[in-house]
């Protein structure tokens, strides 16, 4: 029988193995800039030459970008699942506010059942790091601008998928990241205007989904997860029949102009 031969791998490949397993886990991310050559070299027990050689093979797949004199780079593009002009589109329609509530409703349920299962120490000293500044958003009431909460609200919520270990999901919410944080500023605004209490439920909320997170309750953070949203839904929901009603009661006062 004849046998094929084993192919050797490079050095290098191992590495870029190792490097791709580190964007994949999200310990690197687009954009971030990668070690020295020399200090990946010692980390990794290798030479440079090798190091090296495999950054310009990830180059050459569009992983990782090279910047004369300036370093390597994870591409910007990785993840990026919306352009910054859909992002606009979405951004002014009622309607694909909805499909996106109805989207996360379902993707970060499962997120917070995963984070609760299996979250590691680091995964909850970072979770309550997103957890704390969020809480200090809220703390600014009135001082803290919707944009600061709106990218505090969506950090925490990264911080759940991060903890998941579940790369689709981890990439998923990492790829909605500003479609993500430019919907909460657009929802906190008009959740804000409906009603003065929607701060403090949506402290509440948190405090919940964060408490069910840290104490491993993974049935009850997969639930309060989907009544968080349910909520916002439903806030949505009421404030735009508000915002018709006051567009039909606009329009019988106008003068008739036949």
């Amino acid at each position: 029988m004849e046998m094929g031969r084993i192919r050797q791998h490079r050095l290098s490949d191992n590495i870029v193995e190792q490097l791709e397993t580190m964007i994949l886990e999200g310990t690197l991310q687009p954009g971030q800039r990668l070690p020295a050559e020399r200090s990946l070299a010692e980390q990794f027990g290798v030479s440079r030459p090798s190091v090296r050689e495999a950054v310009q093979k990830m180059v050459a797949r569009g992983l990782l970008i090279s910047r004369q004199g300036g370093g390597n780079y994870v591409s910007d593009s990785l993840g990026s699942s919306f352009s910054d002009p859909l992002l606009s589109l979405i951004e002014g329609r009622p309607e694909a506010q909805r499909d996106l509530l109805e989207f996360r409703h379902t993707l970060e349920a499962d997120c917070a059942y995963y984070a609760a299962r299996r979250a590691t120490d680091l995964d909850r000293q970072q979770f309550q790091e997103a957890y704390d500044a969020l809480q200090a958003c809220y703390a600014r009431e009135g001082k803290a601008t919707r944009a600061e909460e709106g990218a505090a609200d969506a950090r925490f919520h990264l911080a759940i998928a991060e903890a998941s270990h579940n790369l689709v999901l981890l990439h998923t919410i990492r790829g909605l990241f500003d479609l993500l944080k430019r919907s909460t500023v657009t929802n906190i605004g008009g959740m804000y205007a409906l009603r003065s209490e929607t701060r403090h439920s949506l402290v509440a909320q948190h405090q919940a989904l964060f408490d069910a997170i840290m104490e491993r309750r993974a049935d009850d953070a997969r639930r309060i997860a989907g009544e968080h949203i349910s909520y916002v839904q439903g806030m949505l929901e009421e404030r735009e029949e508000e915002i018709r009603r006051l567009a039909r009661a606009q329009r019988r006062e106008r003068p008739d102009s036949r």
